[in-house]
């Protein structure tokens, strides 16, 4: 056997071992939209866990700020200034990362934008559903067909694709984002079948409202999880590499759907009329763009007694425990 042929059998065998306990050190994972938000606590929580980050996002001055606190607390960090819309960005970014560095293992594809705004306000507004698109939908897949060579060729590679939990509940006022999680997600259920002999899996997670600086001009939509909660849930993506990471809202919506489709709809209803328009969906503040990723859940009603306060914080304490689908 010769040392290159020795070599690559050492390296699968550390692959397999690594596989067995689900381990990150030495990892080379890659995530977009790493500047602010869920991107950001996701790189602080996967760079502890021992992997090497690539940050990645359009933001040079706050990358460089998240790099610089990772290699502080004794991390292995790089970031790279890159725009997912931009295939010219990207193949040199791509480029870059493997020419400095041989690998990618894991790619987290956390960039996005969301747009919250009923339909009969948008159909003069078809650039809504473009630009959704073009960072969620695209932008995901300009990463993946970017870094789908060399993970098949190295036969392995981990993708996790950050949804919403909207896409199985069918939020209202964001046909807009869901739309564009739902392509991701399709595309990413026919990648999964075909690259399994190639060892290259996927990982959805359909995440809650999370509380990132992109929902703000939405204003209040209901209960929300921190963003180092969403880096612990895309840890346990890289980790576990189930198929799918849901939480209990959206089964419970899905389910909802298939077995009640019209109370579903009649619900999902008084929500709408329940919650207006925000006032940046009305054109009275300036849309707000971030690299984190949020989706609305159902609200608590505005106007309610102290016993049904009480009795919905007891229900949302409740439900924390329970993970929701899990596969």
């Amino acid at each position: 056997m010769t040392q290159a042929s020795a070599d690559d059998a050492g390296a699968r065998g550390q692959i397999r071992h690594n596989r067995r306990n689900r381990d990150l050190t030495g990892r080379h994972v890659l995530i977009t939209g790493a500047s602010s938000g869920i991107g950001r606590a996701a790189a602080v929580a996967v760079a502890a866990k021992g992997a090497t980050v690539f940050l990645l996002a359009r933001r040079g001055d706050e990358l460089a700020t998240v790099v610089e606190e990772i290699r502080a607390a004794g991390g292995s960090a790089y970031g790279y200034q890159c725009d997912v819309t931009d295939s010219d960005s990207v193949d040199h970014t791509v480029k870059t990362i493997l020419d400095e560095h041989g690998h990618v293992d894991m790619l987290v594809n956390n960039a996005g934008r969301s747009i919250r705004r009923a339909i009969h306000r948008s159909t003069d507004r078809l650039h809504d559903f473009e630009r959704t698109m073009a960072v969620n939908y695209f932008g995901a897949l300009r990463m993946t067909l970017a870094l789908l060579p060399q993970m098949r060729e190295r036969k392995f590679g981990h993708v996790v694709q950050i949804s919403s939990a909207g896409v199985q509940v069918a939020t209202p006022r964001f046909a807009a984002y869901l739309a564009s999680k739902a392509a991701l997600d399709k595309f990413t259920e026919v990648a999964a079948v075909e690259t399994m002999a190639d060892d290259v899996t996927f990982t959805t997670i359909h995440m809650p409202l999370v509380r990132t600086p992109m929902i703000t001009p939405s204003g209040d939509q209901g209960p929300s999880e921190s963003p180092e909660w969403a880096a612990a849930t895309i840890v346990r993506a890289l980790t576990e590499r189930p198929k799918r990471i849901d939480v209990p809202i959206g089964t419970f919506a899905e389910y909802g759907a298939l077995l009640t489709p019209k109370l579903r709809d009649r619900i999902l209803h008084r929500y709408y009329r329940a919650l207006p328009d925000s006032p940046a969906a009305k054109g009275e503040v300036t849309d707000t763009e971030d690299d984190a990723e949020p989706v609305a859940t159902s609200p608590e009603p505005r106007q309610s007694s102290t016993a049904r306060r009480a009795t919905g914080a007891v229900l949302r304490r409740a439900a924390r425990w329970v993970p929701g689908t899990h596969w």
